[in-house]
């Protein structure tokens, strides 16, 4: 049975996990506590053995012995190995739940597409879900042990009317090497085609529906989701957890013990003189050092989850539940429905469900609405008045990053990126006659920032100058000679009338470029 504590906690309080510690069925101390015993005998009597039988000549090799397992402990990385070990076997053993064929899915779409109220009605969606229960008992009879020994021969299939005796000899006449779990899947795909040829459903939207019900794609095919879930506990059997991968852990973890049985052992200085350690009977640290094997017992108990633990899968009352719900959903409850009418709150908006006693105090609570609802924004009236958008404006350094570009090198320069007046004609600054008013005069400009603009620009100019003409056919690049030598002159005077502490460095103009 599996061990359930979800109710104890529910509520978050002191004690309540620990209360969980002095559980025993399913818990750690179950699945330790007979290799707890062997290993504190066995400490116990090399123990003896070193303080009553050992002379003091061989007590030496001895402590040698014992020091060059303390040496070698340290290779065995034990956290690691065993959370290496055990999350792939976590992760496989959760998609092995999820794995499980579930009717339920199923069993609505019969009942709601499957019609006839008669005998033959009834049979058909009758015969359709025990199909789909049949496919799920055979899978499970192929990996659970529980399930072989409830139903160990095909017999106890018919006796307990998973299947007629006719489906039995048809079955068994069927002759194939492998798992026949998939015959019933096909007998429902079969039967439901003739249920849609008889009038039974109303139309092939509903037919499709049957068979694709919750399809994915595996394998380049369309498969229907209980059949694929089938297929992987069957596969997930098939195929296990690698032996060697299992053996390296097992065998690291017992030999990690083994040595803490001869190193962890009180022992006497080699050395006359020399400090000895603190004699303690009990090794406390290494018999909590133990419970590390509690991870690999969990390893273990959850590599295989279809067997007969405290913690595998109830198989066999999963069964009994899937048979008794989905028969009672497609023949019971076929059209079976209460009156409809109007509901208590008819006339009432908004609808408020009412409280009991105990859990009233929740009507106190306001609602939630988002975090930032309850934040006030009428502190200062002024930020909430309206205000047309500025007029975009170019990028220009701040002193920050002029104290941050002065110190970079000469190779990143805006040519180096191919950011010029060639490459990018629209980013280049408008010029503007100083007499005409400029759109960008309500913003503050560094004069460093658009002295190194301009010099790249004219080296950019008169480079284009110096080019020889382009063949014929192809675009020449308008030159201006005379105007970027005017333009260069200017340049130079603004630097000129610049403070000698903000005079611009080669490096700094080629950094600066960068923005």
């Amino acid at each position: 049975m599996t061990i359930s504590y979800t109710l104890k906690v529910a509520d978050s309080h002191f004690g309540s996990f620990s209360k969980l510690l002095f559980c025993w069925k399913g818990s750690i101390y179950m699945l330790l506590y007979k290799g707890f015993i062997v290993f504190v005998v066995l400490y116990a009597a090399l123990s003896l053995v070193y303080r009553r039988l050992l002379t003091e000549d061989q007590k030496h090799p001895y402590t040698k012995v014992a020091q060059y397992c303390n040496r070698s402990m340290d290779l065995i990385p034990m956290s690691f190995v065993l959370g290496f070990h055990v999350t792939p076997i976590v992760n496989r053993w959760w998609a092995q739940y999820t794995s499980i064929p579930l009717p339920d899915q199923l069993m609505c779409v019969i009942s709601s597409n499957v019609h006839g109220k008669n005998e033959r009605g009834r049979i058909l969606r009758r015969t359709l879900i025990r199909y789909v229960n049949l496919s799920a008992v055979l899978i499970l009879r192929s990996v659970s042990t529980r399930v072989l020994k409830r139903f160990p021969t095909m017999d106890h299939m018919v006796e307990a009317s998973f299947m007629t005796q006719d489906e039995r000899k048809k079955l068994e006449s069927l002759h194939s090497d492998f798992n026949k779990y998939w015959i019933p899947c096909v007998w429902f795909t079969n039967l439901a085609a003739q249920a849609r040829r008889d009038g039974r459903g109303r139309n092939d939207v509903a037919l499709r529906l049957l068979m694709d019900m919750s399809r994915r794609r595996a394998d380049g095919r369309e498969l229907n989701l209980y059949w694929a879930k089938c297929s992987m506990l069957f596969h997930y059997d098939w195929i296990s957890i690698l032996l060697v991968y299992t053996q390296v852990v097992t065998i690291a973890i017992y030999s990690f013990f083994a040595f803490c049985l001869i190193q962890r052992q009180f022992l006497e200085p080699l050395e006359p003189g020399q400090e000895e350690d603190l004699d303690m009977y009990i090794p406390l640290s290494t018999l909590l050092q133990f419970f590390y094997a509690g991870w690999l017992k969990v390893a273990e108990q959850i590599i295989n989850t279809f067997g007969e633990d405290d913690d595998d899968f109830e198989t066999n009352k999963l069964i009994d539940r899937n048979l008794q719900v989905s028969l009672l959903s497609v023949d019971d409850m076929y059209q079976n429905l209460p009156p409809a009418g109007k509901d208590k709150y008819w006339n009432e908006s908004p609808v408020q469900p009412p409280y009991t006693t105990a859990t009233a105090a929740e009507t106190l609570k306001p609602s939630f609405l988002g975090s930032t609802f309850d934040m006030c924004m009428c502190e200062d009236p002024e930020q909430n008045q309206p205000v047309e958008a500025l007029p975009s404006s170019p990028h220009t350094r701040t002193p920050l990053l002029t104290h941050f570009l002065a110190a970079a090198s000469p190779a990143v320069s805006l040519k180096n990126f191919g950011w010029g007046s060639r490459a990018h004609p629209h980013l280049r600054r408008p010029r503007v006659d100083s007499s005409s008013p400029s759109p960008y005069s309500n913003h503050s400009e560094d004069p460093e920032a658009v002295v190194c603009i301009e010099k790249e620009q004219m080296e950019d100019e008169e480079s284009q100058a110096s080019k020889p003409p382009m063949p014929d056919g192809h675009l020449k690049a308008p030159q201006q000679p005379e105007a970027s030598k005017a333009r260069k002159e200017e340049l130079l005077q603004i630097q000129a009338k610049a403070p000698a502490s903000e005079s611009i460095s080669p490096d700094q103009q080629d950094a600066a470029g960068l923005l």
